[in-house]
């Protein structure tokens, strides 16, 4: 049975004349949820989506860092309401992407929170029903079960993380993240990001600004403490290693879209001049496309000419896209069209597979003007990965180090520091 505990109550206060004192403020109710540990163990992460999560998180790396001559693209709906349908999605962009896997590394874009602006449907996670009910529980476990699904499938999956809390329950899953446009200046993001085990973009300010983005990348790749939740439950002390795959994403804001060869130069050096290398991804949807989901047809198509031309600066392509283009508005009992965004408008599915050959083809005829290096083999095995398979259970991950070679982790790491309780009085005064 679900127990609820409520915040310690402020004691019954009374003015002189007996009045009696009332509470401000707001009041916070505690619902008991799964550990990350019990919901990790309950949905276990198998060894053939460890395997599409590390190669992918490694070959983005090598995309970012321009040894690899091929265009990261993130693509998928703004935000997944529909398990079926985004799994249907998942397909089309799996056999899509196995045909143009010489050129375009693709990433499915599984978001399951969404940050609003004011008010509005928060995501999977925090509203699986789509009816207000807010069951965290059931939205963790099923966020978690699609994200492995397609990582099982043989198709990475990247998301925004929003709540710091929530990485606990999907880090393993996910092979790239992002920070938004309304928590990249925000100090826990950063800090959270220092230790994703994953390439993190990191989106410019709402306002247009690129420097709070380039700010945020610089600051996540350095070492941070903080508390935080372990993957057993309770709040510890956080240290992270800083990650050095942050890198920036250009997402237009309110002064107008960013994508132009200008602002991809500028952004260049806003990072060149705080130390960091020049890896820009650009978000052809928000602010870039002005909230109109069929401009990103433009956007895409002005970048695909640009990187044709010999372009190396813009490294990939975030597309907002579903089954149908288009969006629909959520709500208890109302029926949706399947395939359709509740959030942002996205395009259909048509035109993302008309997209995709475009950038692929782009990315060829760069390669043929202006050879670079190009990327490992198809499939590296469990080099890249950096383990052999040692079952334990059924289908399970149990990583035993290789002698062989092993590239080195994509991201950040974190390690976990539950706070040691000191005895009160003299006795902790006592020398060792």
């Amino acid at each position: 049975m679900t127990t609820s505990t409520d915040t310690p109550a402020t004691p019954h206060l009374r003015h002189r004349d007996g009045r009696r004192i009332r509470p401000t403020g707001g009041q916070t109710r505690v619902l008991p949820v799964e550990t990350p540990a019990q919901l990790c163990e309950r949905l276990p992460l198998t060894y053939h989506a460890a395997h599409t999560v590390m190669t992918a998180r490694h070959d983005a790396v090598r995309i970012l860092d321009g040894r690899d001559d091929r265009l990261l693209v993130i693509a998928g709906p703004c935000s997944v309401h529909d398990r079926a349908a985004a799994l249907d999605y998942a397909s089309r962009l799996r056999e899509a992407a196995a045909a143009l896997a010489d050129d375009l590394l693709v990433v499915m874009r599984v978001y399951v929170e969404k940050p609003r602006t004011c008010l509005g449907w928060p995501g999977l996670v925090g509203d699986p029903g789509l009816d207000g009910g807010a069951d965290l529980g059931r939205g963790l476990a099923e966020a978690r079960s699609l994200m492995l699904d397609i990582a099982e499938s043989g198709l990475p999956v990247g998301c925004e993380w929003v709540n710091p809390a929530t990485p606990a329950y999907l880090t393993d899953v996910v092979a790239w993240g992002s920070v938004g446009a309304r928590t990249a200046a925000s100090q826990v993001h950063r800090d959270l990001a220092s230790g994703l085990p994953m390439p993190v973009g990191v989106k410019n300010g709402t306002d247009g600004s690129v420097q709070v983005a380039v700010d945020a990348v610089r600051a996540a790749a350095a070492p941070h403490t903080f508390l935080g939740a372990s993957g057993a439950g309770p709040v510890s002390v956080l240290r992270t290693s800083g990650n050095p795959d942050c890198h920036v994403v250009l997402r237009g804001g309110a002064d107008g879209p960013n994508y132009g060869a200008a602002h991809v130069r500028q952004a260049a050096e806003l990072l060149a001049a705080a130390g960091l290398p020049a890896r820009v991804l650009v978000d052809a949807s928000h602010g870039n496309s002005g909230k109109q989901h069929e401009r990103q047809h433009a956007v895409a198509e002005d970048l695909a000419v640009r990187i044709a031309d010999g372009d190396t600066t813009v490294r990939g392509l975030l597309l907002e896209s579903f089954l149908v283009p288009g969006r629909q508005d959520a709500g208890a009992g109302r029926q949706l069209v399947f395939g359709q965004s509740v959030t942002d408008a996205c395009i259909g599915w048509s035109g993302t597979a008309q997209l995709l050959r475009e950038l692929a083809g782009a990315a060829r005829a760069r390669r043929a003007s202006c050879p670079r290096p190009r990327r490992a083999a198809a499939d590296p095995g469990p080099a890249v990965l950096g383990t052999t398979p040692s079952w334990r259970g059924p289908d399970r991950v149990h990583p035993t180090p290789l002698p062989q070679y092993r590239p080195p982790p994509a991201g950040g790491r974190c390690r976990h520091r539950r706070p040691v309780p000191r005895p009160a009085g003299p006795a902790a005064l006592r020398p060792r």
